[in-house]
């Protein structure tokens, strides 16, 4: 796909084009094509995710969603834990580029007939993208957030380094540090909302390592670009005060 070429207009801010990277909910989980329809579902409903991706072979990649399930598998009176997977898969998957912007997510979505896109980053997974999101895309003026990373590499107790929260979701996020996060790094991120002093304490897993230096960076300016985390284990507390704060900084509509 064709990259983003900086348009402005969009329902995020005025200064800079609304991503399909701002919107996405990061984190995809993906699944061989044996796994049970049972199993599948059941991972869905843990991990809070409208879909996963089926692995069926090094070059099929199929995806299934809740409604895949209901319609071949539920209407059809079958056992989901006698279906495998790949039996209701949907083929083939819908990709977009993180930089491309919001119109062309709502293009797509619209004249292929989806729920939604998973979004790339170099041809790899890093999130997806659903109609809601576009109806009611993250209040970006309430961000950025200042936080601190703890990276757990070869120490113990692990090294912290400032960050800032660039965009925040039900079930992760991305950050900005200095830090080295390789893909796939254990991270615990500490923060506090907007308007509130309790202190928040998330770990999570990196799942889109930074661009390169060939690469345009998420963000303007001179701050480190982007990275995509997946939270791995919040506080029942924690979490509920990351969605109500997400319900009310979330809107329609742009109003200057």
């Amino acid at each position: 796909m064709a990259r983003a070429t900086g348009q402005s207009g969009s329902a995020a801010d005025h200064n800079s084009p609304c991503l399909a990277i701002h919107i996405m909910t990061p984190g995809v989980i993906q699944i061989p094509g044996d796994v049970s329809v049972g199993e599948a579902a059941r991972l869905m409903h843990k991990e809070h995710v409208p879909c996963l991706l089926i692995k069926d072979s090094d070059t099929t990649v199929g995806i299934v969603t809740h409604a895949d399930i209901v319609r071949k598998v539920i209407a059809q009176g079958l056992n989901p834990y006698d279906v495998q997977s790949r039996r209701v898969m949907s083929i083939p998957v819908l990709f977009i580029e993180f930089d491309e912007p919001v119109e062309r997510v709502s293009t797509t979505l619209m004249s292929a007939g989806v729920p939604l896109l998973i979004v790339t980053r170099n041809h790899q997974p890093i999130g997806f993208v659903t109609a809601r999101d576009l109806i009611n895309p993250p209040k970006r003026r309430e961000l950025p957030i200042q936080a601190s990373v703890r990276v757990y590499d070869d120490s113990p107790e692990g090294a912290t380094y400032p960050a800032v929260i660039s965009h925040l979701g039900h079930v992760g996020g991305f950050i900005e540090t200095e830090a080295p996060l390789p893909q796939g790094a254990r991270v615990t991120v500490e923060f506090s909302l907007p308007g509130s002093r309790r202190p928040i304490a998330a770990e999570a897993s990196v799942v889109a390592t930074a661009p390169g230096d060939d690469e345009p960076s998420v963000r303007a300016g001179d701050s480190p670009p982007a990275v995509a985390i997946k939270f791995t284990d919040v506080r029942a507390a924690d979490q509920a005060e990351i969605s109500s704060w997400i319900i009310r900084t979330r809107r329609s509509f742009d109003i200057p």
